[in-house]
């Protein structure tokens, strides 16, 4: 099956030890069942240590976090012991993987989550968000769902791409052609409140949360993060009403991002990406969270 990208996809590329934000550090990562039998099968070098860093408590093997929650094959320098002693092919498949997502339609479809910082930075400085680019393909079988997420998706980019409004104008249509209502700030403060939170100090972030926080000079980066929400949230909706559904969470979150470069202070691409990123990874990559915000 043919596999698609935004046109910047091919532009990134994990930064390392030089990222100020290591996605080995903060979360539990699970092992895969293939790479589980490949690290039980390993001899000499580095190998013990892997076995011996291995829990299967709860059913799924998982590394056990050290000493601040970092991967314990993490080094001192911020680089992957595992890669040094057995090559990049020995990662587990979320550690591979990692920042991409998948969506699935007539198409595959590859994007890349803005958890991580470099890829935060990637999207918020591609204007071309709305270009896509056959990279490849997937062993798995064509499939054609049913589905009307990718269609809504062009159209909603074509309004955002209008360059003869201005970017608040556009988002009116938006709006308006969904009838889409920003709701209550009360409700959304409630809603988030009640999420389960990696850091508590987001948690506080979050609620200061008003949709009248629109930040100046920033449209070009929520543009373009509104994008990605709808390119990552959207496109595999199935029928009209999920669709707008979908949409209304898509626009929340540009709400919120707009409200957190308020609070935050955030004016440059730099800055900008701090917020994006907790956004996402506060949200977009808890199942429990997002389905709060979207379905509540």
């Amino acid at each position: 099956m043919k596999l698609w990208a935004p046109a910047y996809y091919k532009s990134f590329a994990c930064i390392a030890d030089k990222c100020d934000h290591s996605c080995c550090v903060g979360w539990e990562i699970d092992i895969d069942s293939e790479t589980y039998g490949r690290y039980k099968a390993l001899e000499g070098g580095y190998a013990q240590q892997i076995t011996e860093s291995i829990s299967v408590e709860g059913g799924t093997p998982h590394f056990r976090l050290g000493s601040g929650d970092r991967c314990p094959h993490l080094d001192g320098r911020g680089l992957c012991r595992i890669i040094f002693s057995f090559g990049e092919e020995h990662l587990c498949h979320i550690c591979r993987e990692h920042p991409r997502f998948y969506n699935y339609t007539d198409r595959v479809e590859v994007g890349l989550g803005m958890s991580c910082r470099e890829a935060a930075r990637l999207i918020l400085s591609s204007p071309d968000y709305d270009a896509f680019e056959e990279i490849g393909e997937l062993d798995i079988p064509d499939s054609a769902p049913d589905t009307e997420g990718r269609g809504e998706r062009q159209r909603i980019y074509g309004i955002l791409k209008d360059g003869g409004r201005d970017y608040g104008a556009r988002l009116d249509a938006i709006y308006k052609a969904y009838g889409i209502e920003t709701g209550e700030d009360g409700r959304w403060l409630e809603l988030l409140g009640s999420l389960e939170y990696l850091d508590g100090a987001h948690r506080d972030m979050f609620l200061r949360y008003s949709a009248a926080l629109r930040p100046t000079a920033m449209d070009e980066y929520l543009e373009r993060a509104l994008a990605y929400f709808l390119y990552r949230h959207l496109t595999e909706a199935e029928d009209r009403e999920e669709c707008r559904t979908r949409i209304s969470f898509c626009l929340f979150l540009e709400r919120l991002l707009a409200s957190l470069l308020c609070t935050e202070g955030a004016d440059t691409l730099e800055s900008v990406a701090v917020p994006a990123s907790i956004l996402s990874e506060e949200i977009e990559y808890s199942e429990d969270n997002t389905d709060t915000l979207m379905y509540t």
